[in-house]
């Protein structure tokens, strides 16, 4: 029996510090991730932005929206990585 999977949206704010290689090397990564474990369906880049208050001190960060479809099990271990990844300011992923 084929596994199911559904449709969604992730949203992560990469922190600017590192420069612009730096937070391109962390796009691609998540890029790379969701699309092994998944189909991207869609990538915005909506680049860097003021946040609307400091994160550790930040007060810009880069912004990339991600659409794509995976199975359940996926969207909880792509949150783990972002928790554990340096730079990652916050993230978040929703079910479509």
């Amino acid at each position: 029996m084929p596994r199911t999977t559904a449709k969604y949206e992730t949203v992560f704010i990469l922190n600017t510090k590192k420069g612009e290689e730096g937070v391109n090397q962390l796009v691609e990564k998540f890029k790379n991730l969701i699309s092994e474990n998944g189909t991207v369906l869609n990538i915005d880049e909506w680049g860097k932005r003021k946040l609307a208050y400091p994160i550790e001190d930040e007060t810009d960060g880069y912004y990339t929206l991600i659409e794509f479809e995976a199975n359940p099990e996926f969207p909880a271990e792509l949150d783990r990585i972002y928790n554990i990844t340096d730079g990652v300011l916050r993230s978040l992923i929703i079910a479509k």
